[in-house]
């Protein structure tokens, strides 16, 4: 099973961030430009928060609150699950299956270093299972 080090790979340093006092509609903007669903909230580098397109649409759409003027710090989740780049993809899997979350920032010595996507950990566990079909399959051949 893969660790989060080998998941992060070649994204290490290209995490997307929001301030706390920045406004709901510009962490939307981020969102679309980059087309992900969440951002990781952060005070200078100090991990404070995470915000998802979920946490938009279930406090701000539905509550009628205004987008521009709402602030991020307003919604966001503050306590914040996260994972090491020591963890494997296998217990990302079972903290994102058993709180219900879709993405986990990744620190490092206190930094954040990535963010990880119940998608980047689908796309893993795929990669994994075809590796063993082929494996096993060239077993089978005798190869």
């Amino acid at each position: 099973m893969k660790k989060v080090k080998h998941l992060i790979e070649g994204h290490e340093g290209r995490v997307w961030s929001v301030a706390p006092t920045d406004t709901v509609l510009s962490m939307l903007k981020v969102l679309a430009e980059k087309n992900i669903g969440a951002l990781v909230v952060l005070d200078g580098e100090t991990l404070v928060g995470i915000i998802s397109e979920r946490d938009y649409a279930r406090k701000v759409a539905l509550h009628g609150k205004n987008s521009t003027e709402t602030k991020v710090s307003e919604i966001m989740v503050e306590d914040v699950l996260y994972v090491t780049p020591e963890h494997t993809a296998e217990q990302c899997m079972n903290l994102m299956t058993d709180r219900h979350i879709r993405h986990l920032p990744v620190v490092d010595q206190g930094r954040v270093v990535g963010m990880i996507s119940v998608g980047d950990l689908v796309k893993n566990t795929l990669s994994e299972h075809k590796e063993t079909i082929e494996h096993l399959e060239s077993y089978i051949r005798g190869g």
